[in-house]
């Protein structure tokens, strides 16, 4: 059974984490307005198997409410689907991911295209993560 929630346990905040995330050696796709980019790393067994960031530019959204909303936006797309990766077995049994989502538009959008489009990354990240191991 899986659950919606997004624990703090699975927000990516380790300023180490975030920084291999954006070293070479990572892959990345992108579904406007939406861009992912991931990094395989070593689990530990104890942390959960997918850590995500989000991330939404002030030159893209002055206003911070409308970066927040933003944010709150790409959260709760990948809390309703992120059984995608974590209940597909993709991952491999030794191996952690590690997920930023960046808003690439300089407009608002709905909820329902930004749903759809986390669903299209999730499903490439899976794809991609599945090939590679």
């Amino acid at each position: 059974m899986s659950t919606y929630g997004f624990p703090k346990a699975e927000h990516l905040v380790l300023k180490r984490d975030i920084e291999a995330i954006f070293a070479a050696g990572t892959s990345s796709t992108a579904a406007f307005p939406l861009r992912a980019v991931w990094h395989t790393t070593a689990w530990d067994g104890h942390s959960p198997r997918v850590k995500v960031m989000v991330s939404v530019s002030k030159r893209k959204f002055k206003h911070a409410v409308d970066r927040n909303r933003a944010k709150r936006q790409i959260r709760e797309a990948y809390r309703l689907n992120k059984q995608i990766l974590t209940d597909s077995g993709a991952i491999p049994q030794d191996k952690a991911l590690h997920v930023a989502f960046i808003w690439t538009s300089d407009a608002q959008q709905t909820t329902r295209i930004i749903q759809h489009k986390m669903t299209c990354l999730l499903q490439r990240i899976k794809e991609k993560v599945e090939q590679r191991h």
